[in-house]
């Protein structure tokens, strides 16, 4: 390999490396300001005060007020640990879930494998937002219901990936002598199957954060999410949406949190993608 191809392999490996700290470091900071945020809120985000509604942004209030006087940087704050932990916890779910179906499919396989494969396509045929809403609809809205209608149409591309990655580990020599060693299939499956397809599983729920975090605000914003006065971004563009045009910052305060958290956790999915990538870590 010539000098100039190593010394490019090197500066991609340590341009890869800074954007992991940096973006790393981000989403650790979002993650801590949302579990100490009624810490780092300079008001309370309940506290009404119409005699100072709809203040334009200022010193005193930075991001100015809302239609009832509460605060509004209070709220975009206080509303962090719900959009944030909520998405989080919707992508664990799907993560978790699709990936105990795909193995067990790939594992098994048989009528059960065949059965479960297609209903995850019933559940791909749809679209998914469409169907998100449908499903939350018949649940009835809130913020639980609104995680379980994301989850229940989400679990089956972890599903999919999933059950090809262990087909592909059910065919390697290596794995035929675990079985012949006389390993038992949960060994197997929690020593020799889940390590090795692990990787493209979490890449992907990482890409996943930011859609979910949109998806989540979407039905929030419908009404089918969040129910107000609770502090949720998606809830609070939907109750300031009529104040667009007149008071511009109260319905763009919760956009402008939400476009700074999906941009960063779709950034730090793409960096951790592009250094989980084998060719990636090769050249390193």
């Amino acid at each position: 390999m010539s000098e100039p191809t190593v010394r490019i392999q090197k500066i991609k490996k340590d341009t890869v490396k800074t954007r992991l700290i940096v973006f790393g470091t981000l989403a650790a900071i979002l993650l801590v300001c949302s579990v100490f945020c009624e810490y780092l809120t300079p008001y309370d985000p309940y506290l009404q005060d119409l005699s100072n509604a709809k203040t334009p942004p200022s010193a005193e209030h930075l991001f100015g007020t809302d239609r009832y006087g509460r605060d509004m940087l209070s709220r975009v704050i206080a509303g962090s640990r719900t959009s944030i932990y909520s998405t989080l916890l919707l992508v664990a779910i799907v993560t978790a879930f699709g990936t105990c179906v795909g193995v067990f499919c790939g594992w098994h396989g048989g009528w059960i494998d065949t059965v479960l494969m297609r209903i995850s396509d019933m559940f791909l045929a749809f679209p998914g937002l469409v169907f998100a809403l449908a499903v939350a609809g018949v649940l009835g809205g809130g913020l639980q219901n609104a995680i379980i209608a994301l989850a229940a149409i989400s679990w089956p591309k972890y599903a999919r990936i999933a059950r090809s990655q262990t087909l592909s580990q059910k065919e390697t020599s290596w794995l035929k002598a675990a079985k012949l060693s006389g390993s038992g299939t949960w060994k197997m499956i929690f020593k020799h199957i889940l390590p090795n397809i692990i990787g493209p599983i979490l890449v992907t729920s990482m890409l996943d954060i930011g859609t979910m975090m949109m998806e989540l605000a979407g039905l929030s914003f419908l009404g089918l999410g969040a129910k107000p006065p609770t502090a949720e971004w998606g809830s609070m563009m939907s109750d300031t949406r009529s104040l667009l045009a007149t008071h511009p910052w109260v319905t763009l305060s919760p956009g402008f949190a939400i476009f700074i958290s999906v941009m960063i956790f779709n950034l730090l999915g793409d960096t951790i993608r592009d250094y989980a990538d084998p060719k990636n870590r090769m050249s390193c």
